[in-house]
C-alpha cells in the first residue's frame, strides 16, 4: 500500500471516529452487548471498500464498546488500550478489499437518538462510500412466519421466542394449510390462511405483501414453507427472508429425500438456513447443522435427525439475524458470532 493510500485510509476512519466520539460524549458508560443483555442499545455495521490490514485497524481505532478517537500513526499502536476490541466483530476482506466492523454501544437514556446518530453520520460515510446501518436494539425484530403442513420448526421458533433465547416479535404465522392453526391461536398469535394454487399464486402472494406492510414486518422466515415463492416476491425480500432447506452430500432434490439418503447410506444429515433469492434453495447461506448417522438408521430415523438439524439451523440464523450480526455481500455472509 502506497503512503497516499495510507493516509487516506487513516483519514476515513478518524472522520468516523471523531464523529461518533463527538455524538456520543453525552454517553454515560459505554460497554459491549453481552448475550442475552437486551437493554437500549444500538448497534453499527459498517462497509468500506478501502483495503489495509489489522494493524492500521489498531493504530487507526481504539475501541470501548464504541470507536473513540483515532490514533494517527502505526507508532501510537503501543499506546492503544485493544483489550476490548473482539477481533471476531472486524474482518478486512482480502480478496474483496471490504473492511467489515460491527459494534455494539448504548446511549444514555433521554440523550441522543439514533435518528441524530444517522443524520450526521451520513454526511461522513457518504463521501466514502461506506455502506452502514444504524439498528436499536430496544425493540425485537418484528418476524413474520411462513408455514405449511410440517411444524417442527414453526413450534421450535414460538418456543424459543417464548423462552426469550430469540428477541423477536411474531407479528403472524402465514400458511397455504391449516394444519398448524390451532397450535399458532393457543399461542395466543394471529393466523393467517392463504391457500395457493396454480390459479391464484400471484394473488395470495399480493396478500402477504399486504400482510408484511401492515404489520411491518422486517423479516421472513419461510419454517418448512412449501411453496415456491416467486421472482419479483423473492426480489423485493432479499436479505430479510430466511428459509431452511435440508442439504445432503451429495443433494437429493425431489420427494422423500431422508428416504433417498437412506437408500445412498450417508454418514451426515444436514441442514442448511439461508437468505431467499430468485435461485431455489441457493441463497446465501447464513447457518449449517449436521448430525452424524450410519447403517441402522432408518428411513423414519434420518428423518427424525433431519427435524433436529433443521430446527436448529434455522432458529440460530434467526437469532444471527435479529441481532444484525449478518452482514451480505455478494452471494456469501460475513458473521459476527
Amino acid at each position: 500500500m502506497g503512503k497516499e493510500g495510507y493516509t487516506r485510509i487513516l483519514q476515513n476512519l478518524r472522520e468516523t471516529a471523531r464523529y461518533l466520539a463527538e455524538q456520543l460524549s453525552e454517553l454515560d458508560e459505554l460497554e459491549v452487548l453481552r448475550s442475552g443483555d437486551l437493554t437500549p442499545s444500538v448497534i453499527i455495521k459498517l462497509k468500506n471498500e478501502e483495503r489495509f490490514n489489522s494493524a492500521d485497524l489498531v493504530s487507526a481505532l481504539a475501541v470501548y464498546g464504541w470507536i473513540i478517537p483515532a490514533f494517527s500513526s502505526p507508532a501510537n499502536a503501543e499506546h492503544v488500550n485493544v483489550m476490548r476490541l473482539d477481533v471476531k466483530e472486524q474482518f478486512n476482506g482480502e480478496e474483496t478489499g471490504r473492511f467489515f466492523l460491527r459494534t455494539v454501544g448504548r446511549i444514555t437514556q433521554g440523550k441522543k437518538t439514533i435518528d441524530d446518530l444517522e443524520q450526521g453520520f451520513s454526511a461522513i460515510a457518504d463521501p466514502l462510500t461506506m455502506d452502514w446501518e444504524f439498528h436499536g436494539n430496544d425493540e425485537p425484530m418484528r418476524t413474520l412466519i411462513l408455514v405449511s403442513k410440517m411444524d417442527h420448526c414453526l413450534e421450535d421458533l414460538l418456543y424459543r421466542q417464548r423462552k426469550g433465547e430469540l428477541h423477536i416479535d411474531i407479528t403472524a404465522v402465514v400458511s397455504n394449510q391449516l394444519d398448524c392453526r390451532s397450535s399458532v391461536e393457543r399461542s395466543g398469535l394471529r393466523f393467517v390462511h392463504l391457500p395457493v394454487t396454480p390459479y391464484n399464486k400471484l394473488q395470495q402472494e399480493q396478500a402477504l405483501r399486504a400482510i408484511i406492510e401492515e404489520t411491518q414486518t422486517s423479516l421472513v422466515v419461510l419454517a418448512r414453507y412449501m411453496q415456491i415463492l416467486s421472482d419479483q416476491l423473492c426480489q423485493e425480500l432479499y436479505g430479510c427472508a430466511i428459509n431452511i432447506h435440508h442439504s445432503f452430500l451429495p443433494g437429493f432434490k425431489g420427494a422423500k429425500p431422508y428416504h433417498q439418503a437412506y437408500e445412498r447410506g450417508v454418514k451426515l444429515i444436514g441442514a442448511t438456513a439461508h437468505y431467499v433469492t430468485t435461485d431455489l434453495d441457493e441463497g446465501p447461506i447464513i447457518e449449517q447443522a449436521v448430525q452424524p448417522v450410519d447403517h441402522t438408521h432408518t428411513p423414519d430415523d434420518l428423518v427424525a435427525v433431519g427435524r433436529d438439524t433443521e430446527t436448529v439451523a434455522l432458529a440460530r440464523a434467526v437469532k444471527l439475524h435479529s441481532e444484525h450480526r449478518v452482514f451480505l455481500y455478494g452471494n456469501k455472509t460475513i458473521i459476527f458470532r
